[in-house]
């Protein structure tokens, strides 16, 4: 399989997660009294499907549009990169602190195989295989992690709004503030330290074995 076509592979597999999640998240809305909006918003509330998002646009905009400003900026190692230890740490989340916490079921299942295990390990495949190695600075994850924090900046001011958190780990109603963000800062360590390990398996693949 030449990269073009892995890439196209990984997307797929992406937008039928989201999408999926999305058609479950208006009919579970509907199903309860509420309208298609209200099914939006709560499924918009996920970093899960944010960044399944994120990595689906940034596997298909290089696809569809190679050599516009937004494709040749999903090409950069260091952009793939950033999105692949993001996805990694929705799957690497969702198996040490959800899955215990639910038992989906039926097409629901499929989603959630989908989102947390199959995206998240195919990226990481198309990053070992399509992304070629570069010397990342080894700050380079500090910049990455402005994708979480967005999130969590974005979560806690719409938790307050709609009084709803989409995790247990950052319910500030039931948590309170310190240790929600205690929780928070387990976390981004965890994204700081597996985005320091492609940065050094990208910067260890450009040296050749000393023999």
């Amino acid at each position: 399989m030449n990269n073009q076509r892995l890439t196209s592979f990984v997307a797929l597999v992406a937008w039928f997660g989201v999408l999926l999640q999305l058609v479950l998240s208006l009919q579970l809305a509907m199903a309860n009294g509420k309208s298609a909006g209200d099914g939006v918003v709560a499924y918009l509330g996920y970093f899960t499907v944010l960044t399944n998002l994120l990595a689906a646009v940034s596997l298909s905009w290089p696809l569809l549009r190679p050599h516009s400003a937004a494709g040749r900026w999903f090409q950069r190692p260091g952009v793939a990169s950033a999105v692949t230890v993001s996805i990694l740490i929705v799957g690497l989340a969702y198996h040490l602190l959800l899955r215990h916490v639910w038992n989906p079921q039926g097409l629901q299942w499929l989603a959630d195989v989908t989102l947390h295990y199959a995206t998240p390990l195919l990226c990481l495949v198309h990053w070992w295989l399509a992304v070629p190695p570069t010397r990342m600075a080894w700050r380079a994850p500090l910049a990455w992690a402005l994708w979480p924090l967005a999130y969590l900046a974005y979560a806690l001011l719409r938790g307050m709004w709609l009084q709803s958190y989409p995790y247990p780990f950052i319910d500030v109603t039931a948590l309170g503030y310190p240790q929600t963000l205690l929780n928070s800062a387990g976390l981004l360590i965890v994204f700081l330290l597996l985005g320091s390990v492609l940065v050094a398996i990208s910067r260890a693949r450009l040296t050749p074995l000393v023999r």
